[in-house]
């Protein structure tokens, strides 16, 4: 910006200026400056105790009696002299001076103000910028775009919250932590969900069945790390296994859940209880001798089944229906009735559980009684046999 009869670099920028830079950072231009000592304020705030104090020092003036092209020639020497040198990638502070809709301006301590887009300004872009800085905020951010011709660099806090936030999935990954998760499309393959900003996958195996319709688009659902891969840009998770281990803090050994077969094999048929699968294994359908688990269960067949087992660790939960047939092969030749009677024979079968666990703790009283009387008796025999 040319200032009457000498070039002026350190502009204090008007409201349309700022509006210019903020639609167009990078062509972002000084202009004219109709007081030339509020520039001077601005300018000198930017100089470090030392160089105000020698400016001082040399310059004796009132504002009748200031040289005006000499002391623009002064201060732009000082600062010329600080030749602060930033390239993209470096951390640097800033004072953010001014705020409007499309990003701020911020002081680094450089001749030129850097700015910081909207877009910018964190992992979700807020609605106003507004909302998320003020005018003095003091900031963190990163150089993504070297400064242009006339100073002005591009600035980012985006950039060092992606990589505090893959810093933070390795440490959840680490501690088998459970997150929430938006989910934002289901396909054949799987499920994109978001996770505090950053997208995820589902593999389609890990997600339950009852989480892939359309329906779920834009709710939350709880999720574990599988994989995280910032150099691939990879975040793996599994929604089976975070909902396993819910259910397993309920669950207990002995009760009845109601669920669906989704798939039969030869050793057994696996069964969706909701939150996670279960395997029904051949030995346990039925007391009775079975030649082929397809001649009793077909996929979509409800039944109500006991747990037998869990392994919460590696989400594997073992079920029973041999534990609730009334009768020795009820379950072969009249399910329906296994169905009816499985709560009831479920009380049976933990009563009996409870039985033999009180048995067994008295045998282990007795036994140890009868280990302490024959110390004792040892201890009281020991001085005859020393005489």
């Amino acid at each position: 910006a040319a200032r009457r009869s000498a070039p002026v670099r350190h502009a204090v920028a008007t409201e349309g200026d700022l509006e210019a830079a903020a639609a167009n950072p990078e062509a972002a231009a000084a202009p004219e400056v109709p007081n030339p000592m509020a520039q001077l304020e601005q300018e000198a705030a930017r100089l470090s105790p030392a160089d105000v104090k020698a400016l001082a020092a040399k310059w004796d003036f009132t504002e009748d009696d200031l040289d005006k092209e000499k002391l623009y020639a002064e201060l732009d020497s000082m600062l010329g002299k600080q030749n602060l040198k930033f390239t993209v990638g470096d951390r640097i502070s800033g004072v953010v001076y001014k705020v409007d809709s499309r990003g701020a301006f911020v002081d680094i301590g450089a001749k030129a103000p850097a700015y910081l887009p909207i877009a910018e300004v964190a992992i979700i872009k807020p609605n106003k910028m507004t909302d998320v800085l003020n005018t003095g905020d003091e900031l963190e951010l990163q150089v993504i775009q070297k400064a242009d011709r006339d100073g002005m660099m591009v600035l980012s806090i985006r950039k060092i919250e992606f990589q505090k936030l893959w810093t933070r999935f390795r440490e959840l990954l680490a501690e088998d932590a459970t997150v929430e998760g938006e989910i934002v499309s289901n396909n054949r393959g799987g499920t994109l969900v978001m996770v505090e900003g950053l997208r995820g996958f589902v593999p389609s195996s890990h997600m339950s069945p009852h989480n892939k319709s359309e329906d779920m688009v834009g709710k939350s659902v709880p999720l574990k790390f599988l994989e995280v891969d910032e150099e691939r840009g990879r975040v793996v998770l599994s929604n089976r296994r975070a909902l396993a281990e819910q259910k397993a803090r309920d669950y207990a050994v002995g009760d009845v859940v109601e669920g669906v077969v989704t798939s039969v094999k030869p050793y057994g048929c696996f069964v969706d209880l909701g939150a996670s699968n279960g395997l029904l294994h051949i030995s346990q359908i039925s007391h009775d001798r079975l030649s082929s688990v397809e001649d009793v269960f077909k996929s979509g067949d409800r039944l109500r089944v006991m747990i037998l087992s869990q392994d919460s660790e590696r989400g594997r939960i073992s079920l029973s229906t041999k534990k609730l047939e009334p009768s020795p092969g009820d379950m072969l030749k009249q399910p329906e009735l296994v169905y009816e009677k499985a709560h009831e024979m479920a009380a049976v079968f933990k009563e009996r559980i409870k039985l033999a666990e009180d048995a067994a703790r008295q045998e282990e009283q007795r036994l140890q009684a009868e280990g302490t009387a024959f110390g004792a008796s040892d201890s009281e025999a020991a001085p005859a046999d020393a005489e």
